[in-house]
């Protein structure tokens, strides 16, 4: 499988997200310059962390007019799977990829903590390799991670099983003390309708390896490299 991964001028992320991929998982990597445009040799893209254009205006709202977006908007409504971590989150919401927004967190502070997230879907191509109700140990590092959306696009969300990922505490328990941000009913990561674009603000690639904390990460990456093998057969 061969991975597209954005970079726009402030991303951070993207050599770690490529090491995850490339050189924990095998798989090919590329790195794609925020002006390019073409995208048909990829067969997945990441939108990895950081603060794309300085987070100016507000994170992701410059990035999401660089060229290679209506790229990446054209490679999801063709189906292809794309997925967004915390700064890529907030690039496929303003992108329109995704719905809501993700705004300062509640309690004004930026955070740099390990978090546990609940597997609440795993029929999605992000999640295959887990199990609903498994927690993932997985870094987050954000400042604004709080998710939100209006009443009748929670009640989708949670209605059509697009809330794939919640903060939980590591037995699985969704509590609001539990919540690192204010996210709305917890919430760390949601899918599109159709599933194939995927964003959460807490960072698998940086739970790549046991070495540097665990490798609960892999199981987003695993699910999607094992997904498209058996969309191949």
């Amino acid at each position: 499988m061969k991975f597209g991964i954005v970079v726009f001028p402030g991303t951070w992320s993207e050599k770690d997200t490529h090491h995850a991929v490339s050189g924990v998982l095998g798989q090919d990597a590329e790195y794609i310059w925020h002006g390019d445009e073409q995208l048909d040799q990829f067969d997945a893209i990441a939108l990895p962390g950081g603060f794309s254009y300085g987070d100016f205006l507000r994170c992701g709202a410059i990035a999401r007019f660089s060229p290679v977006m209506e790229a990446v908007v054209a490679f999801a409504n063709r189906g292809g799977p794309v997925l967004g971590i915390c700064n890529g989150f907030q690039v496929l919401c303003e992108s329109g990829l995704l719905p809501g927004v993700l705004m300062q967190n509640d309690h004004l502070e930026f955070r740099c903590i390990w978090t546990d997230l609940k597997i609440e879907n795993d029929s999605t191509m992000f999640t295959s390799d887990g199990t609903n109700g498994q927690t993932l140990h997985i870094p987050m590092s954000h400042g604004e991670g709080n998710y939100q959306a209006d009443t009748a696009t929670i009640d989708r969300l949670e209605g059509n099983g697009q809330v794939v990922l919640r903060y939980a505490d590591a037995a699985g328990n969704v509590t609001p003390e539990i919540n690192p941000n204010g996210s709305i009913n917890n919430i760390a990561g949601i899918v599109n309708e159709h599933g194939n674009v995927m964003g959460m603000m807490p960072h698998p690639e940086k739970a790549s390896e046991k070495i540097i904390g665990g490798d609960d990460g892999n199981v987003i990456f695993s699910s999607m490299i094992n997904s498209f093998v058996a969309s191949m057969v």
